[in-house]
């Protein structure tokens, strides 16, 4: 597995592994967040195109297990002091094939998971590759069979485009119309196709933003139309981002520098 470490001038370590090849059509990959500082840690969840299950601790808070559904628009968050949460952020196409469940009604908001949730105890968030290792051989165990290749090709291109191909061009290179894809993302997810694209697109954007380039080459119509996009998703102007005070886009903060 491919591994990135950050630390941020705020304590917070985070760690990302991808996922093997076998996984790589359902998982984005796996993440870990620690704050090592004794004071909670104030952040700006972003909408990012991913569903995640996160498992986490502190040492006020009891070990849980959460799926955090879809994000549309920002949403202020905390991390407490000496928390410690591992997880794994999932694409689309796991949710019919491995997790076996609609996520229409968890649009920005979280679902708990009950006690023993695939197995996961407190004692797993010590080794974060262990942690990994063990929640790949499960998932691995769940992917379902006869997945349906006009989706699987649907993803590829929209995961590879970063969410800029058009729905129209989409539904030609898959053989499938845009009504009936659009029905598939509504009762499967709870947003049309280009709402999902767009949210593609604005995380794409995070990368240029980080390097300080302030209108990316994503096929946005002009300036004012990528500054209207980014406020809209992070409720803030690319500037603000790029500045990221105190660690508060932590998103953006882990991404590294392309």
């Amino acid at each position: 597995m491919q591994s990135t470490n950050t630390i941020t001038n705020s304590g917070i370590e985070y760690q990302v592994l991808m996922p093997s090849s076998q996984l790589s059509d359902f998982v984005e990959s796996f993440w870990m967040i620690k704050n090592t500082s004794d004071k909670d840690h104030e952040t700006v969840g972003l909408p990012d195109g991913r569903l995640d299950i996160i498992f986490s601790y502190a040492p006020n808070e009891s070990f849980n297990a959460m799926l955090m559904g879809l994000g549309t628009e920002p949403g202020p968050h905390a991390i407490p002091a000496k928390m410690v949460m591992f997880a794994v952020s999932f694409k689309l196409l796991a949710i019919e094939y491995l997790l076996a469940i609609k996520v229409a009604s968890l649009l920005n908001a979280v679902l708990q998971l009950p006690d023993g949730f695939w197995g996961v105890t407190k004692d797993d968030l010590n080794d974060f590759e262990s942690f990994c290792e063990k929640l790949s051989a499960k998932m691995t165990s769940l992917i379902k069979p006869d997945i349906d290749t006009r989706k699987q090709k649907l993803f590829d291109l929209i995961y590879s485009s970063n969410g800029s191909l058009m729905v129209k061009e989409l539904s030609q290179r898959v053989f499938w119309s845009s009504r009936q894809i659009n029905r598939y993302f509504n009762e499967h997810f709870g947003l049309s196709l280009k709402a999902y694209c767009t949210i593609l697109r604005f995380k794409a954007s995070l990368h240029y933003i980080k390097r300080g380039q302030l209108f990316p080459d994503l096929d946005f119509a002009d300036q004012t139309h990528f500054i209207k996009e980014v406020k809209k998703f992070s409720g803030s102007v690319p500037k603000e981002l790029f500045k990221n005070p105190n660690d508060r886009f932590i998103l953006l903060s882990a991404m590294p520098k392309k």
